[in-house]
């Protein structure tokens, strides 16, 4: 006996991520989500796993501050490693040969993550170190005219 998973109209799927339902079109049309496509006559209609798809996407965007492009990098990167996941818990990875492959396969998508952050911590690293330039240029100037900076 299956369970019977909740569906939903994009409104709510926007609602529910936080998001609009413009953006999940979008987001559909640049591949990011998966399009569902409507049945005929009726509305497009999304369920709990495409909630958590588009929260993530969302999440990732927000705290990394990933362009499209580079979002569509990370989340074919995730994809990639979800189906090799996938393929190492189906039984398929048996034998040591094939789980070594595998791991082999996941270790460019990973990489590939990993130049993401960093260089979104590069950049952030440079920004904070242009602030901390710019402050201590302020306090000197204080210094010079008699004040004690703060």
């Amino acid at each position: 006996m299956s369970a019977v998973t909740e569906q939903f109209r994009i409104g709510e799927l926007a609602r529910r991520a936080g998001s609009t339902p413009r953006a999940v079109r979008y987001y559909e049309e640049l591949g990011l989500l998966p399009g569902r496509g409507r049945p005929r006559g009726g509305h497009r209609m999304y369920d709990e796993h495409d909630e958590e798809r588009l929260k993530q996407l969302l999440h990732i965007k927000e705290l990394l501050g990933l362009s499209l492009g580079e979002l569509r990098a990370w989340s074919e990167a995730e994809a990639a490693r979800a189906g090799l996941r996938e393929r190492w818990h189906s039984g398929e990875a048996a034998d040591a040969e094939t789980r070594r492959d595998i791991v082999q396969e996941a270790l460019p998508h990973i990489e590939t993550q990993l130049a993401l952050v960093a260089s979104r911590r590069a950049a952030l690293e440079g920004l904070e170190d242009e602030l901390t330039e710019k402050r201590r240029r302020k306090r000197e100037i204080l210094l010079e005219l008699g004040d004690e900076p703060q």
